[in-house]
């Protein structure tokens, strides 16, 4: 028996595809890998951006399972600084201006150098770190079980969807390159859609736990 309900595992899925599909900072760097290196580069980038989410997601879930032993109180502290941190996102991303998203400079490079830089540049960005601290435990109940099982099974399944939406990406990429001015078009609009759908989610967390 899953340690998470179905109701919250298929709102989870939904709103992390929703997430990705959207052209931020890991699909750009895979769609430019893709076109300027070929698939073999722009698969081993999507893996190394998985495996960089992997990490984030055990050291989430460590220190996550830790606060909850220390104290139930503490833990939902956390979620309520994830649900102000997913609202500061949320706005965050409607205010800025968005800007041409920037492009690796076209070099030679082979797939394990692709997936290790992949790799160091998802665990060295603080944001993503945040960003798992503050996300994940919106969809964790203590009353199901194990925090850190649900913790990593969520982080598990991310990771997942991320290494698939890349992979599509790749095989795709070609695709987007021929969309030119859509896809640029995208990409000015994409801190309003990120941008609803954080303040979305962080507005129908903060309502849940008041009730």
């Amino acid at each position: 028996m899953l340690p998470i309900d179905t109701v919250t595992l298929t709102t989870f899925v939904f709103v992390v595809l929703t997430l990705m599909v959207i052209p931020g900072p890991a699909v750009i760097l895979t769609i430019t890998r893709s076109l300027t290196g070929g698939r073999m580069i722009g698969l081993a980038t999507g893996l190394g951006i998985g495996a960089g989410d992997m990490i984030h997601t055990m050291m989430a879930a460590l220190g996550l399972s830790a606060i909850l032993m220390t104290s139930a109180l503490a833990f939902s502290a956390v979620k309520y600084l994830g649900v102000a941190y997913l609202l500061y996102l949320g706005l965050r991303s409607m205010l800025q201006k968005s800007e041409a998203a920037t492009t690796i400079p076209v070099a030679t490079i082979r797939p394990r150098q692709a997936f290790t830089q992949a790799v160091m540049a998802e665990i060295l960005n603080p944001k993503t770190a945040l960003f798992f601290l503050a996300f994940l435990p919106q969809f964790v109940h203590a009353g199901h079980g194990r925090v850190i099982l649900q913790l990593l099974l969520l982080g598990t399944i991310f990771v997942l969807l991320s290494i698939l939406v890349t992979t599509v990406i790749v095989f795709a990429a070609g695709f987007l390159r021929h969309l030119g001015r859509r896809f640029v078009l995208l990409q000015r609009w994409q801190g309003k859609i990120v941008g609803a759908i954080y303040l979305g989610l962080g507005a129908k967390l903060a309502l849940q736990h008041r009730g």
